[in-house]
């Protein structure tokens, strides 16, 4: 018992169960990895009704689009790097060996390895802006910490309804009763 079979979904599906997408609610809740500083600005700003969702056609590497959450901040200004690399893709080299290159790496290395110059323009480097989200920005020069890129649903103001009354936080247990209630 207990494993969903072909026909029990379809029964399901024909029943009228539906998915729902709830990664948003529970990325900004208590227990999960983003750093709790940036938790504690995107509810804040929530609440004020100041932020909101950009689907940026170009700032993946993939070149999918890329939800981005916007606060009226300026964007930050970022080195053109890829030196975690878990977006390169490979190429093979005149010498027939395979190399690597991200349209996020510096635009001069990336058109040397064959990439066209037009697939570098608005994109930026989302490995390390990620890693930025759960703390562990690397350090560049000077000191300057590497900015954060966060990520989440066109549904993001609705983080709002998980607070419990006067709170400014909420838990992935407040995020489950508020989708029972539902």
């Amino acid at each position: 018992g207990g494993q969903a079979t072909p026909e029990a979904l379809a029964a399901a599906h024909s029943e009228g169960a539906a998915g729902i997408q709830v990664g948003t609610a529970f990325a900004f809740c208590e227990e999960s990895g983003l750093d709790p500083d940036l938790k504690a600005e995107v509810i804040r700003q929530a609440l004020d009704g100041e932020v909101s969702v950009f689907t940026d056609p170009v700032a993946s590497p993939t070149g999918f689009p890329f939800k981005v959450v916007t606060t009226g901040a300026p964007e930050p200004k970022r080195e053109r790097v890829c030196d975690l690399g878990y977006l390169r893709v490979a190429y093979q080299r005149e010498d027939e060996s395979v190399g690597w290159r991200c349209p996020a790496e510096p635009v001069d290395q990336y058109v040397r390895k064959g990439g066209a110059i037009e697939d570098t323009e608005g994109r930026k480097c989302l490995c390390n802006a990620l890693m930025s989200n759960i703390g562990l920005g690397q350090v560049r020069d000077e000191g300057v910490v590497e900015p954060p890129i966060l990520t989440a649903g066109d549904d993001l103001d609705s983080i709002r309804r998980f607070l419990p009354a006067g709170a400014d936080s909420y838990t992935a247990s407040d995020v489950i009763a508020g989708l029972l209630r539902t």
